[in-house]
């Protein structure tokens, strides 16, 4: 989750004053001129599209005195033409050390943060390939995570290190050679293998497979996910952990959910994640199955304040309800549940089960993400409860920069992603007024596009046919510009007449008012149109995000 450089500063002072805002990482949406380290990480170039992931088998020995790592990555790929140069992304200071397969070393070059491979002749087409990658220096340390990125290297309140790594935006790369785009998802999953201190234990994504015992009472944890997991997921935990687990009687199933948390916590943990069910219960019902059965659900306690990491959340919001016990509504309802476990877990079908190819159409992860803080607290209490969050949220929105970004560079577009890709879809099942189509439709997107990567075109045509309404012009609207339609309107002599200022041309919105105490929809264009009968006043509907302007 990430936003804007001016942001950045703004949540450092959160964590000092404990104010509210929301959970975000890494920036990638600034105004900083694009560079050919941009181009080479955002897009995909010739030297990337021969090649398709099908697994990443990682290795990683973290020195937590020197803040170092060394591993390897076992890259298993699909070869879809013949070619001789393969980018590989691993950012700097980090090092490739060396590169084989089936008994070939193979010569590679360095461009910042992009390694250029060297495979004479190439390989056999449609051929199935496994490279090792071998790794090894000291990453980028994350400072303030989830804010920035990078190793996180700290201790726990007892004295022994605590170790993860929080990268989404900033990439995977930062700590691993990969093809760091997210397009491309191992289709076969990953396994992760992480060597632990004495005494302490590793947790990785998905199922622990086994572990076996080194030297100094060091321990290898092997975690494995089957499914195809966001290259920034794929995240190793390390600290003094305890563990407990309970199951839950899903649509597909007993679905395993496990907790490892801190062992000072564990009896604050056991209290805090009792709403891990009821949130399945909802989610379940509103979006469809958990998507990673095979996999299991896990929250796991992270030195930072969390993350979405596929089938091992990151929990770091210190066992209170709210976003460190704060709402970020401003309406009271943030403070029923706790926003971490809630939005994390969302991001399970949206953002981990469907994936948006670029960054740039990160609103479809966090927009959806956003609004599932909506649902939950709909499921907890009713309708109006989740509309009053819904509209209180808006305060976070700044209209700085359009909330879809620049294509192909690496560059989301603004933070407000969030809120404001949020409200897109609240207005949308305003204007449905079908709840039960509109659950369908959510339900029908995560069954549609299971573990898949798409644009936020191709969810916008999908949403304008299943719906049966053309919602271009609001998209646009809201997604591509920072304008705030204006439902300009005048009464004379009792005729009321409106129009949409500040937006596109072509924007024709419904709107649903209230005049002279009685309820219906309008549909204003930007041409004035007239109200029939006599009327006295307007009042727009709060779920729509627009603003009401009288003039003369």
């Amino acid at each position: 989750m990430q936003l804007t450089l001016k942001r950045i500063l703004f949540f450092s002072l959160i964590i000092l004053f404990t104010a509210c805002s929301r959970v975000i990482s890494q920036p990638l949406s600034g105004t900083q001129p694009i560079t050919l380290q941009d181009t080479l990480r955002g897009s995909l170039n010739e030297n990337r599209t021969w090649w398709d992931v099908k697994k990443y088998a990682i290795y990683v020995e973290p020195d937590f005195a020197t803040k170092t790592i060394r591993g390897h990555v076992q890259l298993t790929i699909q070869v879809l033409k013949n070619h001789t140069l393969m980018q590989l992304d691993l950012q700097e200071p980090m090092q490739i050390d060396r590169i084989e397969s089936n008994g070939r070393k193979f010569n590679f070059k360095r461009n910042g943060n992009h390694f250029f491979v060297t495979i004479p002749g190439g390989f056999p087409v449609n051929s199935r390939q496994s490279m090792l990658v071998h790794f090894s220096g000291k990453p980028t340390e994350a400072i303030r995570p989830p804010w920035d990125g990078g190793w996180i290297w700290k201790k726990d309140k007892t004295g022994n290190p605590w170790m993860s790594v929080a990268c989404q935006g900033l990439g995977a790369s930062v700590w691993y050679p990969c093809k760091d785009h997210q397009s491309d998802e191992p289709d076969e999953g990953a396994e992760l293998r992480i060597v632990a201190p004495a005494g302490l234990t590793a947790v990785g994504n998905g199922r622990l497979l086994n572990q076996s015992n080194l030297d100094s009472g060091r321990t290898v944890f092997t975690w494995e996910v089957k499914n195809p997991i966001n290259n920034y997921n794929i995240i190793p935990y390390i600290g003094k952990y305890a563990h407990f687990a309970e199951q839950f009687d899903g649509e597909k199933g007993k679905l395993d959910l496990d907790y490892w948390v801190l062992e000072e916590n564990l009896e604050k943990a056991k209290q805090q994640f009792q709403q891990v069910k009821p949130m399945m219960q909802c989610f379940e019902h509103w979006f469809g199955p958990y998507p990673f059965y095979e996999d299991g659900y896990k929250l796991v306690e992270s030195p930072h304040l969390g993350m979405e990491h596929q089938s091992a959340v990151a929990y770091g919001n210190q066992y209170k309800n709210g976003y460190l016990g704060n709402d970020l509504s401003g309406t009271g309802w943030g403070l029923k549940w706790d926003f971490i476990i809630i939005h994390e877990t969302g991001h399970e079908w949206f953002g981990n089960n469907i994936t948006t190819n670029d960054i740039a159409d990160m609103w479809i992860h966090e927009g959806f993400t956003n609004y599932s803080e909506t649902i939950f607290t709909q499921c907890q209490n009713n309708v109006q409860a989740g509309n009053e969050y819904q509209i209180g949220s808006r305060k976070n929105i700044d209209n700085d920069i359009p909330v879809i970004g620049q294509y192909g560079v690496n560059k989301e577009g603004s933070g407000d992603m969030y809120a404001k890709g949020s409200s897109v879809i609240h207005m949308i099942r305003q204007i449905m007024e079908d709840d039960e189509k509109f659950r369908q439709l959510l339900r029908s997107l995560n069954k549609d596009y299971y573990h898949k990567t798409v644009s936020s075109a191709e969810i916008e045509a999908y949403i304008n046919k299943f719906a049966g309404k053309d919602f271009t012009p609001l998209f646009n609207q809201y997604l591509r510009t920072i304008q705030i339609p204006v439902l300009e309107y005048k009464i004379t002599r009792g005729k009321l007449s409106y129009r949409w200022t500040n937006s596109i041309r072509g924007f024709n919105m419904p709107l649903k008012v209230k005049t002279q105490d009685k309820t219906s929809w309008i549909q204003p264009t930007t041409e004035w149109k007239q109200l029939p009968g006599k009327n006295s006043n307007l009042i727009p509907d709060p779920n729509f995000y627009i603003t009401a302007k009288q003039v003369q």
